[in-house]
């Protein structure tokens, strides 16, 4: 099972909140945003600041899909 954090870009977008905001608002690196992007792991932690800080649940930013290639970025 693989995640995507496809949702949490379209929340952003929704909210007219750049990269750099969820760094400072999250307190997050840039390396976090970079990983996010290529559905990476993420640890709990980070994803709960950035809940917190987009006052969203966790269900608003990621989701669990079955087929890995989904994730495939062109």
């Amino acid at each position: 099972m693989a995640v995507t954090y496809k949702k949490l870009f379209h929340l952003m977008i929704d909210r007219g909140i750049t990269n750099a905001d969820l760094i400072e608002q999250a307190g997050c690196s840039a390396n976090i945003i970079t990983r996010l992007k290529r559905d990476n792991y993420i640890a709990l932690d980070t994803i709960e600041k950035i809940c917190k800080a987009l006052k969203c649940k966790v269900d608003d930013i990621l989701e669990f899909t079955d087929d890995p290639t989904e994730n495939a970025h062109d």
